[in-house]
């Protein structure tokens, strides 16, 4: 019998620390208790909460993970001699060692390779290489962005990919001497078309035990102005993944429901960028360890790549939706219809791949459950149960969560909506709107 849901509490202000950097961050928990986030070229990152993160090696730093790396690396380098650092690496524990699954490529090259090295402890030294696939067809995927995870049935797997063909996922060995290699020869199965254009990559694979769901979690778009989040979910491993749309992303390489993109709340300095994220589940709570940059100018965005945290929370449909903010220790709670009325900054986030921020407008939630603009009604709003809410604007219907938060950028606690479309619109995706209190 699942626990009674408990009033709402704010959270009080966090303390997030120096800034850190991680390029494309894969989280793990390893055995000593802390999360690691390990990334491309060479950066790592620490924390004990999920909140507090601390710099173990930027871009460049952290060589040491392999000893003398180009050794370790020599089969790889000889396939890839361009290979100037691993990029997206994911760190599993399987049978007592800690496996780095690494990339190696060149931007804009399809001939790729993944490889494994091993060790006793998660920042290593890693050693052992040994080759998990390599790509370089160019009717084939891109040997890139490896994560690996175990199915509900003990299988594991490995999905990868990345502009070119899309996503691809593969069996691997489970158990024995094996493991953690592949089981059958080729690419696999294909789970997300991809183009040059416009991605996807940095595939992430996970699943929630109450939606009885997998859920794929990829990007799309350039770092330099479109870079955006999105998901598709399955009830098998290896697909199909579908939208909410019924799209089945293995077709479409536009599918997927937009979580988030490049976005702008008033008195706020522009995100951008968001995504290449991986997912970690602790409890009852998923969080979305990922990077962005910040915007300089109409569309452009600059800045390092910022590793953050954000809680995913899942709407009355099993959905996933993103938090508006950074995570700072919230917790899902119960909410009264009253606690919900007033004054938000409400950000519509653009379809597909706009190159454009979205900049929020006020609006305000009214008792008679109309959604105003400046005094015009805009669409109607109701709590479903303790925290769900749906939103309807026009013919678009979105679904989420109401959740208490920390705003980072006004300094001060306040209540969150995340929602995403549910209906066969496809020009709509997801929504956000804070208020403080």
């Amino acid at each position: 019998m699942e626990e009674a849901i408990k009033a709402y509490v704010l959270p009080e202000k966090p303390d997030y620390g120096e800034p850190v950097s991680v390029h494309d961050p894969s989280v793990m928990q390893a055995h000593d208790g802390l999360y690691y986030a390990f990334g491309s070229h060479f950066a790592v990152s620490k924390s004990g909460d999920l909140i507090k993160w601390e710099q173990v090696s930027r871009d460049g730093g952290h060589r040491n993970l392999y000893n003398d790396w180009r050794a370790t690396l020599k089969d790889a380098l000889a396939y890839v001699p361009g290979g100037t650092s691993t990029w997206a690496p994911a760190v599993v524990f399987l049978q007592g060692k800690y496996y780095m699954y690494y990339s190696l490529s060149t931007f804009g090259s399809q001939k790729s390779y993944i490889g494994r090295v091993e060790a006793s402890s998660p920042l290593g030294p890693y050693e052992n290489s040994v080759e998990i696939l390599r790509s370089g067809d160019i009717n084939g995927p891109n040997a890139i962005d490896p994560e690996v995870f175990f199915d509900q049935d003990g299988r594991l797997w490995m999905v990868y990919g990345s502009f070119f063909a899309g996503i691809y996922i593969i069996e691997l060995h489970n158990k024995g001497k094996k493991i953690g290699l592949p089981k059958q020869q080729g690419f696999g199965k294909r789970l997300w078309a991809g183009n040059m254009q416009n991605g996807p990559e940095g595939p992430y694979i996970f699943y929630n035990p109450k939606t009885e769901y997998y859920y794929l979690m990829t990007s799309h778009g350039s770092l330099a102005n479109n870079y955006n989040m999105r998901v598709a979910r399955s009830k098998n491993p290896d697909g199909p993944y579908h939208d909410p749309f019924g799209n089945d992303v293995s077709e479409y390489q536009a599918g997927g429901a937009k979580l988030a993109g490049n976005y702008q709340f008033a008195g706020q300095r522009g995100q951008a960028a968001l995504g290449h994220n991986s997912v970690i589940q602790v409890g009852n709570q998923y969080f979305v360890v990922h990077h962005l940059r910040f915007r300089e100018g109409e569309s452009r965005v600059s800045g390092y790549h910022n590793q953050q945290t954000r809680q995913l929370f899942f709407n009355e449909d099993g959905w996933p939706v993103l938090s508006p903010n950074r995570y700072a220790g919230e917790k899902l709670g119960s909410f009264a219809r009253e606690d919900l009325l007033g004054e938000y900054d409400l950000i519509f986030h653009t379809n597909e791949n706009a190159v454009s921020f979205s900049e929020s407008v006020a609006c305000e939630l009214k008792a008679d459950g109309e959604i105003h603009m400046q005094g015009e009604p805009l669409g109607t709003w109701e709590l479903v149960g303790d925290y769900y809410i749906n939103l309807v604007f026009g013919e678009d219907v979105f679904k989420g969560v109401a959740v208490p938060q920390w705003i980072e950028h006004l300094d001060r606690a306040g209540i969150a909506i995340t929602a995403i479309a549910q209906d066969k619109n496809e020009r709509a995706s997801g929504i956000w709107a804070v208020k403080p209190i």
